[in-house]
């Protein structure tokens, strides 16, 4: 492992983290790259983010992208540095000199102009893992540009999430985030393999191929019953209850009802013992017959009462339910409150957001919130001098804007 100039990051109530002692470079922007560099730094890794003398640009984004920068951005380092200047580029070669990661998600060819091409930097740091996050993997579509929003529509996801005719994008980033969270799979598989041989490799990860791996029950799903799958807002449903119902107050509760005992319970629940003990509801298959039936029942069973009245029954029962939340009811909810695992994030201009930690349980790591999103190039110049570069040299490139030192 290369000797770093820094302490070991990743250290949390004196106990390092997995990846205490490694060192990432992460040239990303948005939320693909961003959430691979989140997990290793999260981890514990040494994430030092590089980015523009001006900025990140996914800093000034707006709308529903306004909290990308905060959410992806915690416990990394920010490096502000211009790799079209070759001062710049000099300073991002010392520093892989002792790196074991690099990871980025620029459009295709572009670290090649800058001279950090996988096969360039790989003849000079045999041991290097590069993770090349892109928007497809290697084949005739490779070179096109692609967002989530693109490889949602092209993997068929966007036609199963909307109604039939109204093909819909789903309401979170999932392409990205599952192509981040693939690469780290595949950066922690390359990591290991180097523990045995000494030798670094490429690792590839995309958009297009990770909405096709979300697709894939789906694909299995046409071949198994000879018809094409509808839409999911269309489904003919494999349980006879599995869906949203209004309540008594103007809410609206999810029900599941997937098993013979979740559906005995119910009954038992609510009284309706001549339905549970009609032998023509009595397995999952002969309910969804009865489907319209049931529905009508249970949606009147359901206005009777308040939501929370309803999970209550519910949650005592053992059934399966869940309340129709928006994203602004997440931060007090007790379940990703527990145990510390909201983290008080801040977003840049004073103001904090409780967002979840990083959704695993491991030992007793506690991969949680060792430093706030930085600003820009918060790190530059503690960063230059751990690379024995003089403080008068850095001066110099600050004022020449060469890199950017906050």
């Amino acid at each position: 492992m290369p000797n770093k100039a820094q302490a070991p990051q990743g250290e949390a109530a004196g106990k390092p983290l997995p990846l205490a002692g490694i060192r990432v470079l992460e040239f990303c922007h948005v939320i693909m790259g961003p959430s691979c560099g989140l997990v290793l730094a999260d981890l514990g890794a040494e994430v030092i983010k590089i980015e523009p003398v001006e900025g990140d640009r996914t800093r000034r984004l707006s709308g529903f992208a306004a909290g990308f920068f905060a959410t992806f951005n915690r416990n990394k380092r920010c490096l502000a540095v211009d790799l079209k200047a070759p001062e710049g580029r000099a300073v991002i070669a010392r520093l892989l000199e002792n790196t074991d990661i690099l990871i980025e998600n620029f459009a295709p060819g572009t670290m090649e102009r800058l001279g950090f091409g996988y096969e360039e930097l790989a003849a000079k740091h045999p041991g290097l893992i590069y993770g090349a996050l892109k928007g497809f993997l290697s084949g005739p579509y490779e070179k096109r540009p692609a967002l989530d929003e693109i490889v949602q529509f092209m993997s068929g996801l966007a036609y199963m999430t909307g109604p039939p005719g109204q093909p819909l994008r789903a309401g979170a980033s999932v392409c990205d985030i599952l192509g981040g969270v693939l690469g780290v799979v595949g950066i922690l598989a390359a990591l290991q393999e180097r523990g045995r041989t000494g030798k670094g490799q490429l690792v590839k990860s995309a958009l297009f191929e990770s909405a096709g791996f979300l697709m894939a029950s789906h694909m299995a799903g046409e071949v198994v019953t000879g018809r094409p799958m509808p839409p999911m807002p269309d489904r003919q449903g494999a349980w006879a209850i599995y869906e949203t119902f209004a309540t008594s107050d103007d809410r609206q509760i999810f029900l599941g009802i997937t098993s013979d005992q979740h559906w005995k319970r119910f009954c038992d629940s609510f009284g309706l013992d001549a339905l549970r003990d009609d032998p023509k509801l009595k397995t999952n298959e002969d309910r969804v017959a009865a489907r319209p039936m049931l529905k009508k029942v249970i949606a009147d069973l359901m206005l009777q009462r308040t939501h929370d009245e309803l999970a209550e029954i519910f949650e005592r029962a053992s059934i399966p339910f869940a309340p129709v939340a928006r994203p602004g009811d997440l931060p007090d909810d007790p379940q990703l409150n527990a145990h510390g695992r909201m983290l008080n994030v801040e977003i840049g201009d004073g103001r904090v957001v409780k967002l979840p930690r990083l959704p695993i349980e491991m030992g007793d790591h506690d991969t949680g919130l060792r430093s706030q999103p930085g600003r820009i190039g918060q790190d530059t110049l503690a960063i230059l001098a751990e690379l024995g570069i003089p403080g008068e040299e850095s001066t110099v490139l600050v004022e020449r804007g060469i890199v950017g030192g906050a």
